[in-house]
């Protein structure tokens, strides 16, 4: 059994008008769902097996009343009261007892947004979540791992989870309602916006390119209550013409340890080679990124250097101006369909 899911396009603006459904933008596992009997399949956007890794959403499914279904939804990982990528990516491991372990201590959450059983695909969005809000009523009640992801119909609504989940929340999905399923397609009736946003941060080290002895990457740090510089992700976006100059400069500043807190490796003493270690800096830069979302204690993607903030002190960067914006998004799925 599988089924390429439909994708989405990158959008900048999100589509607006009455023809339009909105979603949140999970950042979890896609994950097509097939059950027929006993037997259930999940399957990765990739089409990989992916049951191994979730035995607890497998179990789930398998507790629901209805034998046959095709489900499209996003495998998530709630860790005290969020939302957890690295757990995720902790699932993928080669030893069943690990998962077993795993799944226990935090059970997974598959979000589940599409309903393809028999005809449904070539149906349109509007019927299709009709029909899905009918089944997860029949079948998710008192079921632990199911949940439903809500829809907006007006812009408004969708635009209050960002401002109310804020970096939480990896965006919204904007769907045509007269929309068929395309299976593997990437159609504009399907549009992802990110809620980009900036911070500014401490240059706390950087690592050499792979290929030539000037810089690949910016490592970036942001300062706790207690005072410790903890590494929260890296910028690679760093223009060509600008890398020698901007090579020396650092070398320059070149000091252990870079970071206090939370480290991205084992620094090296200025080594000339290229490795998995970075050369550590003086707190003394501080430049302004853009990111789509912070989880975890750090921003989940790379981010696009955007200036150098000469006006602020290192002191300036400091977690609260993320924290503000990373409330959970599972105030949007707490309880179970009804």
């Amino acid at each position: 059994m599988t089924m390429a899911p439909m994708e989405a396009l990158a959008a900048i603006a999100v589509p607006e008008g009455p023809e339009w459904q909105y979603e949140p933008k999970w950042d979890g596992f896609r994950c097509i769902a097939f059950r027929r009997g006993s037997e259930v399949e999940l399957r990765s956007k990739s089409g990989q097996p992916l049951g191994r890794y979730f035995p607890d959403i497998v179990g789930a499914l398998q507790r629901v009343r209805a034998k046959e279904f095709v489900l499209d939804g996003e495998l998530v990982i709630p860790v005290e009261g969020d939302l957890s990528f690295n757990d995720l990516q902790l699932r993928l491991h080669p030893a069943a007892s690990r998962v077993n372990m795993l799944a226990a201590r935090h059970p997974a959450l598959y979000i589940v947004f599409d309903l393809l059983t028999g005809d449904l695909p070539r149906r349109p969005l509007s019927e299709r979540r009709a029909k899905l809000e009918e089944f997860a009523a029949r079948n998710f009640d008192g079921i632990e791992g199911l949940r439903l992801s809500p829809v907006a119909s007006s812009l408004r609504d969708a635009r209050k989870w960002l401002r109310t989940m804020g970096g939480g929340l990896d965006g919204i999905i904007a769907k045509r309602l007269d929309a068929k399923y395309e299976a593997g397609e990437r159609s504009g009736a399907v549009q992802k916006i990110k809620s980009l946003r900036s911070a500014d941060c401490v240059v706390g080290g950087f690592r050499y390119a792979s290929s030539g002895k000037v810089v690949g990457s910016l490592l970036l740090g942001l300062y706790d209550d207690e005072g410790l510089l903890h590494h929260v992700g890296y910028t690679s976006s760093i223009a060509s013409a600008e890398k020698a100059a901007l090579t020396r400069k650092l070398e320059a500043l070149r000091e252990l340890p870079g970071f206090t807190g939370r480290s991205p490796g084992a620094p090296s003493r200025w080594s000339t080679e290229r490795s998995g270690a970075f050369e550590p800096l003086a707190p003394k830069l501080v430049a302004e990124v853009q990111y789509d979302h912070f989880t975890g204690g750090r921003f989940r993607h790379g981010t696009r250097f955007l200036r150098w903030r000469h006006d602020k002190t290192p002191a300036q960067c400091t977690m609260r101006q993320v924290e503000h914006e990373t409330r959970s998004p599972l105030g949007l799925i707490t309880s179970a369909a009804r």
